[in-house]
Formats: structure tokens, C-alpha cells, sequence
């Protein structure tokens, strides 16, 4: 008996535009503002399968808050929530501009992100523990960090806070409630889990939220994190911010062609939402029901928030390589700066002028911190924490041959 068989074909997915091409969005398609319903706070995972693939939605292009999903969210919060997030772009913009300068070695902008930190930021307590990733520095600024600490730790200055032992970026604030930034993938969302199940074991209230890009999904830290979410009900947010790139390859390599980061959740039995990441109003909402979900007991829920970098990866990385020049621009969920501008200007709570007026105070503000951070010294005049400082806090005896090291450098 004869069998015909065709040979066999490997998939590999590859991104609808390269450089030189138009960003094409055209396959794209999103369910309307307010169509979403919004389930109980004690739905199932089962019942809640279909979140997972669409998307929650509550601001349209003209500025209105539309459906069941729109937060009752005072107007001066919601104003406190746009200084936040056009803080961290300015903050983000002069850091940029510092390292091209050779002020540090390294930087990495949420530019297009902003209001996926800055909005949940608002949406949890102030105790609550974060476990961020290196685009989250909205949720320090949330929370009043001061950016001249910031930028002290980026220049890893003799003011810097963790003393020239991180790199740059990698901020960390105890007190803040705001982790330690690590720069090996998906190790923040294990430890996210972690510190829940310890919150709930100690009979606390405080909940835990964990951020990973779309990338980092395929590390097998983000399934174990998973599995003992799931497991433990841990009182811990998973956010996974989808913002369609790695550092130079597409969302679909790690697994984002044919279904959506937020049914990974589905396949372990933990509560998953799919969120417009640029849409303030839907991420303040969709945290808040989350974290009230893991207040009461119920358990872990996993978020995807579908955004667009807009920028570069890092200062490392050169985006016109691998995509088009301005598929940002065309991005069919827009800035959420602008949009939520637009939703204030229509409540009638903010102005044009008032945006320009808080725009340049917000940049004189980064401008002068700044100038105070740089007069510390940075990585051009050699103003660094002193050599003999290196083993301090790592060892209550330091060992022999550390101190020997330390007396051949002369310090």
C-alpha cells in the first residue's frame, strides 16, 4: 500500500511590517468602550474564560467613559493620575537625552506605557508590595519617590541610593513598596507570588502585584509563578504588559500570534482579564477589581495589558532595525496621555492651556532635579560611591580574602 505524505513546514511567526513598510494594523480588532461586561468579584476562573480574549475598554476617542467598567474616580484623582504619567515622560525624555549624553551607561522609557504603572499605582494601597520589571517607574513617581533619587541611582552618583551596586534603572524602595528591579526575566513574578502566600500565611492584608513583558512569558519562572498562584490562591495581580515587542523580536515568538498572554492564565485556572493598557479608566478599574478580588480571598488574577512601545527596547537597542519608523503613531489605541486629556477636557475638569501650563512646570521640575542630581557628579567626572564601600551590608564578617582585595585597591 503506497502513502503520500507532504513534507513537513516550521511556523516561524514574523511581524506584519518591517522597516520601509506601513504599519499595518488592519487585522486588528477590539470590541467597543462599555462592551464589556463587568463580572462579580467571586466569578470562577471557568466563568470568567472569555475576558481572557477580548478586551476591556471604557474610553472612546472623544473622551467618554463608557460602560460598566467606568471607575468612580474623583476628577482631582484622575488629574493627580496625568501630572503622574506626563512626570514620568519628561522624566523618561531627560534620562534618554543623559545617556546619549554619556551621563550613564544605560537607560529604558516607558514612553507609550505610562498609564499601566501610574494607573494601578493609584488603584492599590500604598502598602501593597510591587514587584516590578524595567518599565514601571510610573509607580514610584505614583507613589511620590523622589525623581532626584531616581536619577542619582541612574548615575550611580555618590548620592545614589543603592550605592553603585545596581545598574542603572534598577531602583529599589522599601519603604515604597516597590521591589528590587531585576535584570534577569521573569524572576520578579515567582517572588511576587512568593511574598503573597507570606502576606497571607502572616494573616496580613497587604497583596502583592508582579509586572513581565509579553517576552519574558516564555521563561519558565512566569508558569511556575502560575502554577503556585493557582495553587495557593495567592492574593497576588500578575500583569503581563503586552506592548507587541521583545527587545528586537515580535510578541508572537513568545506565543502571542494565535491566542492572547491572558489565556495562560485560563489553562491554570486563574482569573484573567485582557485590558486596553492605554486606556487610564480600564487599568485603574480592571487593578482595582483585581485587588479586591485578592482582598477577599479569591485568589490570583492575571492581566494582559495590550499597549505599544513606542520607543526603543533600551539605549541598547536601535527599533529602526526591525520595525517601521512611526508604527507607534499609527497604534489603534492611541497615547494614553492624550486620551485621557481629552476624557478631563470633556468633564469639563481640565484645559488645553492648563495641559501646556502643567507640561512645562512638570519638565522644569525634572530639569531642576536634574541639575541638583548631576551637581552629585555621573558617569563622565567619576563622582562615584568610594571602592571601600563595596562589602558593606553583604557580609557581617567580611571574609579574609575580601579584605585583602580591598587593601591591594588602597582603599
Amino acid at each position: 500500500m503506497s502513502r503520500t505524505s507532504n513534507a513537513l513546514d516550521l511556523h516561524v511567526p514574523a511581524p506584519h511590517a518591517r522597516p520601509g513598510d506601513k504599519p499595518d494594523f488592519s487585522g486588528w480588532s477590539f470590541p467597543e468602550p462599555g462592551e464589556t461586561p463587568k463580572p462579580e468579584l467571586d466569578a470562577s476562573a471557568a466563568e470568567l474564560r472569555d475576558f481572557a480574549y477580548g478586551l476591556i475598554r471604557v474610553l472612546d476617542f472623544d473622551g467618554n467613559a463608557i460602560g460598566p467598567w467606568a471607575p468612580s474616580i474623583a476628577p482631582e484623582a484622575l488629574r493627580r493620575g496625568l501630572k503622574y504619567m506626563l512626570l514620568t515622560r519628561a522624566f523618561d525624555d531627560r534620562m534618554y537625552r543623559a545617556q546619549r549624553q554619556g551621563k550613564t551607561s544605560f537607560y529604558m522609557q516607558s514612553f507609550g506605557e505610562e498609564a499601566i504603572s501610574v494607573a494601578q499605582a493609584l488603584a492599590l494601597n500604598s502598602d501593597d508590595m510591587c514587584f516590578p520589571s524595567y518599565r514601571q517607574q510610573g509607580v514610584l513617581i505614583a507613589r511620590d519617590y523622589p525623581i532626584f533619587d531616581m536619577m542619582c541611582q541612574i548615575y550611580s552618583n555618590a548620592r545614589d541610593p543603592m550605592r553603585g551596586r545596581q545598574l542603572p534603572v534598577m531602583y529599589s524602595s522599601k519603604k515604597d513598596g516597590f521591589f528590587t528591579v531585576s535584570g534577569n526575566l521573569a524572576t520578579q513574578v515567582p517572588q511576587a507570588v512568593g511574598w503573597a502566600m507570606a502576606s497571607a500565611i502572616a494573616g496580613d492584608t497587604k497583596i502583592a502585584s508582579g509586572w513581565i513583558g509579553d517576552g519574558s512569558t516564555a521563561e519558565s519562572d512566569f508558569h511556575t509563578a502560575l502554577t503556585f498562584a493557582h495553587v495557593y490562591r495567592a492574593p497576588v495581580i500578575l500583569n503581563v504588559v503586552n506592548n507587541q515587542w521583545a527587545i528586537s523580536s515580535f510578541q508572537a515568538i513568545a506565543g502571542g500570534e494565535s491566542t492572547t498572554f491572558a489565556a495562560r492564565g485560563v489553562g491554570c485556572g486563574i482569573a484573567s482579564l485582557r485590558v486596553d493598557g492605554n486606556d487610564f479608566l480600564a487599568v485603574y478599574a480592571a487593578s482595582r477589581w483585581a485587588a479586591e478580588r485578592a482582598r477577599g480571598n479569591l485568589g490570583p488574577t492575571l492581566i494582559e495589558w495590550v499597549s505599544y512601545r513606542a520607543g526603543a527596547h533600551s539605549t541598547s537597542d536601535d527599533p529602526s532595525k526591525y520595525r517601521p519608523a512611526d508604527d507607534w503613531q499609527r497604534f489603534p489605541l492611541g497615547d494614553p496621555i492624550v486620551r485621557l486629556k481629552a476624557h478631563l477636557i470633556g468633564l469639563g475638569e481640565w484645559s488645553e492651556a492648563q495641559h501646556e501650563q502643567a507640561r512645562q512646570e512638570l519638565e522644569a521640575e525634572v530639569a531642576a532635579a536634574q541639575k541638583e542630581a548631576e551637581s552629585h557628579g555621573t558617569l563622565l567626572d567619576g563622582h562615584i560611591p568610594s571602592p571601600a564601600t563595596m562589602f558593606d551590608d553583604v557580609f557581617e564578617r567580611m571574609p579574609w580574602h575580601l579584605r585583602l582585595q580591598r587593601q591591594q585597591l588602597g582603599v
